[in-house]
């Protein structure tokens, strides 16, 4: 049984469904599970990083899968789901990503938007669009 189809039986309701999707989307890119990722990224993902360059799905995987980097556990705030009809939901939140690269610790504040397709009985993240939220002034 595939992540998807286990996700759709344990939800009740469709806004569930998708915040069951949302939630594996999100720990399978913490646990920079690339296998995982694949199968849950459609081929033809638009990627908008943070910086408003727009990527693919090869760029937003090798992103979280960099050897080296290792990413500590998030708490999402303002998170909020959209259901666009049967087929399509938009999933945003706010939260701070941090952890380890280039042997370095990091943190960014940042508000994104995964937008997600039903594709064959299962659930695709088409588009993922991330702001970065600048640090409040100091003093």
């Amino acid at each position: 049984m595939s992540v998807w189809t286990a996700l759709m039986l344990l939800a009740a309701t469709p806004e569930a469904e998708i915040r069951a999707v949302a939630d594996a989307f999100d720990a399978a890119q913490l646990r920079q599970d690339a296998v995982a990722l694949d199968a849950m990224v459609a081929a033809d993902l638009v990627f908008i990083d943070g910086s408003g360059k727009r990527l693919g799905k090869k760029e937003f995987i090798d992103g979280w899968t960099s050897p080296g980097d290792r990413f500590d556990p998030i708490v999402l705030t303002d998170r909020s789901i959209t259901l666009l009809g049967e087929d399509g939901a938009v999933v945003s939140a706010e939260t701070v990503l941090s952890g380890q690269s280039g042997g370095k610790r990091f943190a960014s504040r940042f508000r994104y938007s995964d937008v997600f397709r039903r594709d064959g009985g299962g659930w695709k993240a088409v588009l993922i669009q991330v702001t970065r939220i600048a640090a409040p002034p100091a003093g």
